[in-house]
């Protein structure tokens, strides 16, 4: 193998599992270092640089970062690194001081907006800044999207997202709500410099061929419309019967809300097996300690009316099979129908991207999904100034997905404005600083506790059933957040091996405790990771290979075992090995930190 290149910056990003699994990059171990500190308030802006939402992500991020966390591959549970980051929001002091205030200097271009969610939010709070007037359109009465019309109040306080939503607005945003844009021509004939789209995924879909669909259908609702007509208060009670159809997050959160209406037997049907749902496991766990029941394989056959009125639904049951290709399908068991009473039926399976407004002869072309075809770097549609992003980009996906979609069309959108190749991205900010004072002196002590995943508490069940808007998770308490943040490994503090200094002693060998290090003969990779001290099986982690040494072996370490603990560092004799803090940031448009 040849060696490893670490001054490339995306060498060692990918050994910080965490963050490098985060769609925005959010630097994870930077921000829990500093809650274990009690630097709430540096922690907040850390994740405020890159994920724009540390309050409202710390309650609902979909964490992508916690099945790649390094914890999880030595025990059975990742670090808390979602309800860590709700920590800093909820202890944070006085923010508003370290962020860009208005009035900016202007630039003479304009951006407008359309979609008040994640993405577009992102767009304002990195363009405007730079002095870009921007406008921003939304249907809705306030901004937040999604996240204000589908998050159900008892996992996301209404006066969280107000805070971080207003922290973008009062940035001198021009916010025109309660506007439906009705079309893009209109928009794109008002000269804006730019235009992003960031509609989101609005059209829940519906079983419009189910017999029986359109014999009851003031008691059979589509999910998504239905979340967002109770969190505008236009719905406030349900039947004491209801079936939820589906089995990703929004089922759980209109099964979870029609237990807060008055829903008493609550069930969630769904077609795939329980491990295959796409609700995330955590929120499966909140539905059934809530006494909601979930039934897999269960695939809906007809609504069942009498008289006009919903009396249930007939579901046929089934079982996966999969074939010699490992492909899945749902077969039947043969089984009689069920039938499941209800009052009500709430259809939470999937949602649909519809641009209605946007005409079809403007040269904006749209695949055969009806996605608008978009360039998955920059953003840019065939329109070079119309730029999407977020759910309207790709399809629906999270928030955290949307935030780092709205930081790369920000980027895009200021290069166009200023006429540049919207292809020569911007670099990453990287820093790379040892951690040792003196030579026997260490700034760095990663002592590897053994603590299990602590549980983040809850309010009595009685309670909050009661009330849609009393939230539901209370958080850690600052004694509970410092233990949980000693279970992060530093995985951004980087073991770096020098080999002029080496003379092969093989101390840091003797003293590894996962025997990640090794001094062998060089080979091909798949021979090498097979003749290490113990073989390096994962491909998908790194090895670091070492130049030639003196006897012609090299320094071979597996980064996937690797627990960053510094105690090569500490025993090799000659500072061969060092422990050095990489910081890797994302920079966004015009420059690489609004931070001041």
């Amino acid at each position: 193998m040849q060696p490893t290149n670490i001054k490339n910056p995306e060498y060692f990003h990918k050994v910080v599992d965490c963050q490098y699994a985060c769609p925005a990059h959010t630097p994870v171990p930077e921000y829990i270092r500093l809650i274990a500190a009690e630097k709430y308030t540096e922690a907040y802006m850390i994740n405020w640089e890159s994920n724009v939402f540390p309050g409202v992500l710390g309650r609902t991020c979909d964490r992508p970062c916690e099945p790649a966390c390094r914890r999880g591959r030595i025990e059975a549970e990742p670090v808390a690194i979602c309800r860590l980051k709700r920590v800093a929001a909820d202890h944070k002091a006085d923010v508003k001081k370290h962020m860009p205030s208005a009035p900016f200097p202007s630039n003479g271009k304009k951006v407008a907006l359309i979609g008040g969610g994640p993405a577009s939010l992102t767009v304002a709070r990195d363009l405007a800044p730079l002095g870009y007037e921007i406008h921003l359109f939304d249907e809705q009465v306030s901004g937040g999207g999604m996240m204000r019309s589908q998050i159900p109040s008892f996992r996301l306080p209404e006066e969280v997202l107000s805070e971080e939503v207003n922290f973008i607005l009062d940035m001198g945003i021009h916010s025109h709500f309660k506007t439906y844009v009705k079309s893009l021509r209109e928009i794109l004939d008002k000269k804006y410099d730019a235009v992003f789209v960031g509609t989101g995924a609005p059209r829940g879909k519906d079983l419009p061929d189910l017999p029986g669909r359109w014999d009851a259908k003031s008691n059979i609702h589509i999910g998504i419309e239905w979340l967002a007509s109770v969190a505008f208060e236009h719905i406030h009670s349900i039947g004491k019967k209801v079936i939820v159809v589906g089995g990703g997050n929004t089922a759980m959160d209109c099964c979870r809300t029609s237990r807060r209406l008055g829903g008493v037997e609550v069930k969630v049907v769904v077609r795939s097996p329980f491990a295959e749902m796409k609700a995330s496991p955590w929120e499966k766990e909140d539905a059934m300690h809530e006494d909601i029941p979930i039934l897999d394989c269960h695939v809906p056959k007809t609504f069942v009316v009498e008289d006009g009125k919903l009396k249930g639904m007939t579901f046929e049951k089934v079982h996966a099979v999969k074939d010699e290709n490992g492909k899945r399908s749902l077969v039947s068991t043969g089984e009689p129908d069920v039938f499941i009473e209800a009052d009500d039926v709430l259809l939470a399976i999937g949602q649909e991207n519809t641009f209605p407004w946007i005409e079809r002869d403007l040269g904006l072309e749209f695949n055969k999904w009806e996605l608008p075809s978009v360039d998955p770097v920059t953003f840019q549609s065939t329109i070079p100034s119309v730029f999407f992003g977020g759910d309207s980009a790709f399809g629906p996906k999270n928030i955290i997905t949307a935030v780092a979609h709205g930081h790369q069309a920000a980027v895009s959108i200021d290069l166009y404005c200023q006429g540049k190749n919207l292809n020569e991205r911007l670099h990453p900010m990287v820093n790379l600083v040892s951690q040792k004072m003196g030579i026997h002196e260490w700034a760095y002590d990663s002592k590897i506790v053994d603590d299990l995943r602590y549980v983040v508490p809850q309010a009595e069940k009685a309670i909050t059933l009661k009330d849609r808007k009393k939230e539901v998770e209370l958080g850690f308490d600052v004694q509970t957040a410092f233990k949980e943040a000693q279970r992060c490994l530093n995985c951004d503090v980087q073991t770096v091996f020098t080999e002029s200094r080496c003379i092969e002693c093989d101390a840091c060998v003797d003293i590894c405790p996962t025997s990640c290090i090794s001094f062998v003969p060089n080979e091909e990779e798949d021979a090498l990771r097979l003749h290490l001290n113990a073989p390096a099986k994962n491909k998908n982690q790194d090895l670091y290979v070492s130049d030639a040494l003196p006897t012609t072996r090299v320094m071979v370490k597996d980064e996937d075992v690797c627990l960053h603990c510094g105690l090569c560092a500490e025993r090799c004799p000659t500072s061969a090995w060092d422990m050095q803090k990489y910081l890797y940031q994302v920079t966004k448009a015009g420059s690489c930190s609004h931070i001041r």
